[in-house]
């Protein structure tokens, strides 16, 4: 296991120049004066963006454009986001926590709900539990993200008013502000609201995040309810399941013990993947829901043309697919004993 985990880790360096060789390749198709643009801060410099295109060699030869680009990143300088102002390593840091946040709340329900409607509809086959089951999976899986977002703030926002959009309200952030003494510790308003004992803080958050998290949960939880229904089935007629029963074993032992944890192991890659989606993925959601997390960050930036930004959310992006199959194939191992890594 341990050379397994060795050798994927030594991947990341091919992914990292793969995916960026790419993405500075389509940056090529753009003119020196729009590249230019990433890199204006001010009026004075967007006077003077002629100077800025020979400053940062925009007309030379693309691997020569390529190759300064890397030197930047080994020395930890993934460039200056214009939309951001700020460092894009800075942005990062800061808004991959309000992203990763929403996203473990949204992954729990989608699991869970998956797997519990997946299960009861592969054991009740073709009973109005599991009808019911395939007519919600198939609605959830076909309703655009988008569509159900807007529904969602137009009903809840805009004629009953119970939920608002943003992360927090108005009074919340001026009492969480940087002479308040609220301390963030992981940037995380959840977490820190509790280590500051703050639970006005923490109940505000948690009711912000309930439209995006239902958003994120419905078309996720759908796909994992028909892929562990399906993979169930599939396990209830294999034969160490009738040889469970032939020797006696209750019921929910056979099905539990037995055939649910075989079944888990396609719905445990889809999870990796259904992870690693939410935080990457949520550029609609958080856009439509002004939430401050690194998808309204990547969406403005696509807007902006801010290639420094793009640039480095690809980067990150691709990153954590690669530590998202890794993660999942060790869980493979921990949920199917049978299956080692030579």
């Amino acid at each position: 296991m341990l050379v397994f985990i060795v050798r994927r880790l030594l991947l990341l360096p091919v992914v990292f120049v793969g995916v960026t060789l790419a993405i500075v390749l389509l940056m090529q198709l753009l003119t020196p004066y729009q590249r230019a643009a990433a890199y204006v801060q001010s009026e004075q410099q967007i006077r003077n963006i002629d100077s800025i295109i020979v400053q940062y060699g925009l007309t030379d030869p693309w691997y020569k454009q390529y190759g300064r680009w890397i030197g930047e990143v080994v020395k930890g300088n993934l460039g200056y986001s214009r939309t951001a102002r700020e460092p894009v390593l800075t942005t990062l840091g800061k808004r991959f926590p309000v992203t990763l946040e929403l996203a473990i709340l949204a992954i729990l329900p989608v699991i869970g709900v998956g797997v519990a409607m997946g299960t009861a509809a592969a054991l009740n086959r073709d009973k109005p539990i599991d009808q019911f089951a395939r007519v919600a999976s198939i609605v959830g899986w076909s309703l655009p993200t988008f569509v159900l977002g807007i529904w969602l703030l137009v009903i809840f926002y805009g004629w009953l008013g119970w939920f608002q959009p943003g992360r927090i309200s108005d009074a919340i952030r001026i009492s969480t502000g940087p002479n308040s003494g609220f301390v963030n510790y992981t940037r995380m308003l959840l977490v820190d609201s509790l280590l500051n004992k703050r639970l006005d803080v923490f109940w505000d958050a948690l009711i912000h995040m309930v439209l995006p998290v239902i958003t994120l949960s419905v078309v996720q939880s759908a796909q994992i309810m028909r892929v562990m229904r399906s993979s169930l089935l599939d396990a209830l007629g294999r034969d160490y399941v009738r040889t469970a029963r032939a020797k006696g074993l209750p019921e929910h032992v056979v099905t539990h013990k037995h055939a649910r944890r075989n079944a888990l192991i396609p719905v445990i890659t889809l999870s990796g993947f259904v992870l690693i989606g939410l935080i990457n993925g949520v550029v609609i959601t958080e856009t439509i829901f002004n939430y401050p997390g690194l998808g309204q960050w990547a969406a403005a930036s696509a807007v902006n043309l801010d290639y420094a930004s793009v640039l480095g959310f690809a980067v990150f992006t691709a990153m954590m697919v690669v530590l998202a199959n890794l993660l999942v194939d060790i869980l493979y191992g921990v949920v199917d004993p049978r299956i080692r890594y030579e």
